[in-house]
């Protein structure tokens, strides 16, 4: 970490990868995100917790967009960077859009669900309005490895 610049890709990725653990120990798919500012000051992290709160929306994604709108006190988080561990799905791709995250870096792939370049690529599509700059792969062994243990401690 840098500390004229705040946290990077991996300090960010690092604490994505910590909450993403917490939710697994909640029972919750492992997942992680973080949002930090052009700057790399972090403004928001947030993990998956649907089951937690009965809420289908409850991706970590969208828990961390909604906490960067109100510590920003704007709806619009153009010039962010939003880590997580894994690929964005439909729903989450379409939040980032609509939020005008600037740039995405993620974990793992999931090629069920992802919408950033397995499945679809919703965030790089040319025909909409707005994009973000995409990081795939991004430490995907660390991320990969804590959704195998989750899903196999399930079978």
């Amino acid at each position: 970490m840098d500390a004229a610049r705040g946290v990077t890709d991996h300090g960010a990725m690092d604490r994505a990868l910590a909450l993403a653990a917490e939710a697994a120990a909640a029972g919750e798919i492992p997942v992680g995100a973080v949002v930090r500012d052009a700057d790399g000051r972090v403004l928001a992290a947030g993990r998956n917790d649907r089951e937690e709160t009965a809420d289908p929306t409850g991706h970590a994604e969208i828990v961390a967009l909604r906490a960067a709108a109100a510590a920003r006190g704007s709806w619009n988080l153009e010039g962010c960077t939003l880590v997580v561990t894994m690929e964005p799905c439909v729903m989450c791709a379409g939040a980032i859009l609509q939020s005008r995250i600037s740039r995405v870096v993620f974990g793992a792939w999931d090629d069920k669900a992802g919408a950033a370049g397995s499945l679809y690529d919703l965030l790089r599509d040319r025909r909409l309005p707005y994009r973000a700059e995409v990081v795939g792969g991004f430490r995907a062994d660390e991320s990969a490895a804590l959704l195998r243990a989750f899903f196999a401690e399930r079978r």
